[in-house]
């Protein structure tokens, strides 16, 4: 069997790696992603980041079985079209499978990013073995892989699983969508990093976490309050308490076995995230659907990247069959 290259493109980042079937990866690349405003130099700029990767590792284009693609939505999937991600500005109406398709002459998958990353914590990591699963990316933005009954589900037009756009306060913060009280206004890594910019305190702990006010991003939040800072603290309760006003949803809409969170909520850990949401959902929901109910951190970490443009291709080639062992 060839090789499978995937491609993972972020709000911030964009990584590109060879791989086998079973995930081994042979060569890999990334680079911060500033976007251009202009979604076509953009992706020609990761074309000739691919092109470079495959001449240095010596690896000829015939040699690949596959190319997947793991960018934010909206996005055609059928048509291998991003449609103006609002964390991509530029990137509308922009034909990711047709310039792939042409430069490298292999078949081309497109995926939204959450359900990329569903594939390959369901194929590689922390969901192995299960058959219902939900995967939380909270990066930049948020959204949901969903794999029921040993299925991905995509939904019409590729648009199951925009969790981050379910709303969790009425009317709530504004979003990077234009709607408002969405999950990703209030647990979203951009959104939230405008909030405590804004907030925190300037002279407070995660301000000198920070080095400054205005370079406050979560990640300072997390080491604050793990310190027990109080403001910290208080912006994890909050951030708990929206995840689980989705979380709630989702185990009432889906009954999931396991519900994989990453990035933020990884980052956070046991004591500061995943046991008060454990509790937060057992408290609200159904004793039956939350018994047996796991709620734990993604296990690929910055395997994620790597991996989860791969998988698409993978699923691709191969649908459903094979995913879960």
């Amino acid at each position: 069997m060839g090789r499978l290259l995937g491609i993972d493109i972020g709000g911030t980042k964009v990584a590109w790696a060879l791989a086998d079937r079973s995930g081994s990866v042979e060569a890999r690349g990334r680079r911060p992603l500033d976007p251009s405003g202009d979604g076509e130099q953009d992706l020609d700029r990761i074309v000739a980041d691919v092109e470079g990767l495959l001449e240095r590792a010596g690896v000829a284009t015939d040699t690949i079985d596959a190319i997947g693609v793991s960018a934010p939505s909206p996005q055609d999937p059928d048509a291998g079209l991003v449609l103006g991600p609002p964390n991509l500005p530029g990137w509308a109406q922009v034909a990711v499978r047709a310039r792939l398709g042409a430069a490298f002459g292999r078949p081309v998958f497109l995926e939204n990013d959450a359900n990329a990353a569903a594939l390959a914590e369901w194929r590689f990591g922390a969901g192995r073995g299960r058959s219902d699963l939900v995967y939380l990316t909270m990066s930049t933005g948020v959204g949901a892989g969903i794999i029921a009954g040993g299925r991905l589900v995509q939904g019409r037009a590729g648009g199951a699983g925009e969790v981050g756009h379910a709303p969790v306060e009425h009317p709530g913060e504004p979003c990077a969508c234009g709607l408002r009280g969405c999950l990703e206004a209030y647990v979203g890594g951009a959104a939230w990093t405008k909030r405590l910019r804004r907030t925190a305190p300037a002279t407070g702990r995660v301000a000198a976490l920070a080095g400054g006010s205005q370079a406050i991003t979560p990640v300072h939040v997390v080491a604050a309050a793990q310190e027990g800072d109080a403001f910290a603290c208080a912006e994890l309760e909050r951030f708990n308490e929206y995840l689980a006003r989705a979380l709630v949803g989702l185990v009432f809409t889906l009954a999931p076995e396991v519900i994989v969170l990453g990035t933020i909520a990884s980052a956070a850990g046991e004591r500061l995230c995943f046991a008060p949401l454990r509790e937060k959902v057992r408290q609200r929901a159904w004793e039956r659907l939350a018994r047996d109910l796991e709620i734990v951190p993604a296990a690929l970490g910055e395997q994620t990247a790597d991996l989860a443009g791969v998988c698409v291709a993978l699923h691709g080639l191969v649908g459903d069959g094979g995913g879960a062992s």
